[in-house]
């Protein structure tokens, strides 16, 4: 019997907003991230973990979600998350 995949994985946890910066305004942003996946992968990284990019009011470094549904502009949009996805 195989032992659960997760059990033996590399687990990478991103903190989008300090991660990569793609466009230059200072805020790593889901672009970083995926400008990076080779590296990553390089790396032996099974599984990414990302810290919250959805919509927020940011009073908890993200983690106070307003929006499910929505990504924080300051990280892209939903076809960023869906290509990284």
């Amino acid at each position: 019997m195989r032992p659960a995949w997760w059990k033996e994985a590399l687990v990478y946890q991103i903190y989008p907003r300090s991660f990569k910066d793609s466009n230059g305004d200072g805020i790593g942003d889901l672009n970083g991230i995926l400008e990076k996946l080779d590296y990553l992968a390089d790396l032996g990284v099974d599984v990414i973990w990302l810290s919250p990019i959805y919509d927020s009011p940011n009073d908890d470094n993200g983690y106070d979600i307003r929006d499910y549904r929505r990504i924080m502009a300051e990280f892209g949009t939903m076809a960023d998350f869906e290509r990284l996805l």
